[in-house]
C-alpha cells in the first residue's frame, strides 16, 4: 500500500495527514501505530481528512498509540492552512467529534481556531466520581520529592488536568505524565500539564499527552490551560501559552469560547508506504 500524505506541525507539534476525500485508505490501529512510529515516518497524531456535505471536510485524529482522539487544535489548524491553500478561502470550517471549528487563515502562516467552550462540571471531564474540578488536591512530587497538591480539570474536547507550580523547571512531567495519564480518577485517561504563571498574559508549559507521550506543542493543552488560568484568577482572557519551541496566543471570548493563535508548518509531501 502506497498511500499519499502531507506532514505539517504547529510548534513542532506534528501530524502525518492522510486525505480521504476521493480515495479512502483505511488503516488497521498497528498501520496507524506503525505511521507515527519515529523509527517509521513518525508524529504526535495521524489525521484523515474526509468529506463532509456541511462544512469543509470532517477530520478524524488519530494518536500515537493507535486510539482515536476527539479534538486536536494544532491539528486542526494545520488542516485549516492545507484546505484553505486548496480551495483560497480564508475561513475554513471542518468538522470534528468535539464539534465544528471555524480557522481563520492570517498571514505568515498565522491560523486563528475557535476551540469552543471549555467543560467543568466532573461528569463533563469525565471523572470517576464526583470532585471540585477547580482542585483535584491530586499529589504530584518535584524532582527532590517534595510533594505539591493540585490540579484544574477541563475539558476543550478532551480530558486535561493542569498543575500550577512555582517553578517548573522543578518537575520532571515526562514521570509524572504517564502515572496521571492513567489515573483511576480519569476513565477515559487525561493530558496532563505542568504551567508556571510567568504573568497575567504568559504561562509556561510542559505537556504530557493522552495516548501520545511527552510532545513539544499541544494546541488544546494550551486552551485548557488559559482556561484553568483565568477560573483560578491567574491569568487574563488574553494568554500567551509558551512551550519550548514558541507560544500559542489563546483569547477567551465573552461567551467564554476559546480562540487558538498560532504558526503552522510549511506542507510538505510525503509517501507512506505499508
Amino acid at each position: 500500500m502506497d498511500i499519499k500524505a502531507f506532514k505539517m506541525d504547529g510548534l513542532g507539534n506534528d501530524f502525518v495527514i492522510i486525505d480521504n476525500r476521493e480515495k479512502v485508505n483505511i488503516l488497521s490501529k498497528e498501520q496507524i501505530i506503525k505511521v507515527c512510529n519515529r523509527n517509521f515516518i513518525g508524529c504526535d497524531q495521524l489525521i484523515f481528512i474526509e468529506k463532509d456535505d456541511n462544512t469543509d471536510a470532517r477530520l478524524k485524529f488519530f494518536n500515537s498509540d493507535g486510539g482515536e482522539s476527539g479534538a486536536c487544535g494544532n491539528g486542526t489548524r494545520c488542516v485549516a492552512d492545507l484546505i484553505s491553500k486548496e480551495n483560497g478561502k480564508k475561513n475554513i470550517i471542518l468538522t470534528t467529534l468535539s464539534g465544528n471549528l471555524k480557522s481563520e487563515i492570517l498571514e505568515n502562516n498565522l491560523v486563528t481556531t475557535e476551540i469552543g467552550k471549555a467543560k467543568t462540571k466532573w461528569n463533563e471531564i469525565p471523572l470517576s466520581n464526583e470532585l471540585n474540578t477547580l482542585n483535584l488536591n491530586i499529589k504530584i512530587n518535584d524532582k527532590k520529592n517534595n510533594e505539591h497538591f493540585g490540579g484544574t480539570a477541563v475539558n476543550v474536547g478532551n480530558p486535561h488536568i493542569i498543575f500550577f507550580v512555582d517553578e517548573l523547571q522543578n518537575f520532571d512531567v515526562s514521570i509524572i505524565g504517564p502515572q496521571l495519564e492513567i489515573h483511576k480518577i480519569f476513565p477515559e485517561k487525561c493530558n496532563v500539564t505542568i504551567a508556571q504563571i510567568i504573568n497575567k498574559n504568559l504561562i509556561k508549559v510542559k505537556v504530557w499527552e493522552r495516548g501520545a507521550g511527552l510532545t513539544k506543542a499541544c494546541g488544546t493543552a494550551a486552551c485548557a490551560t488559559a482556561f484553568a488560568g483565568t477560573l483560578n484568577k491567574f491569568t487574563e482572557n488574553n494568554t500567551d501559552i509558551e512551550f519550548e519551541t514558541g507560544k500559542l496566543s489563546i483569547f477567551i471570548d465573552d461567551n467564554k469560547s476559546i480562540h487558538m493563535k498560532g504558526p503552522v508548518s510549511d506542507i510538505k509531501k510525503i509517501s507512506v508506504k505499508l
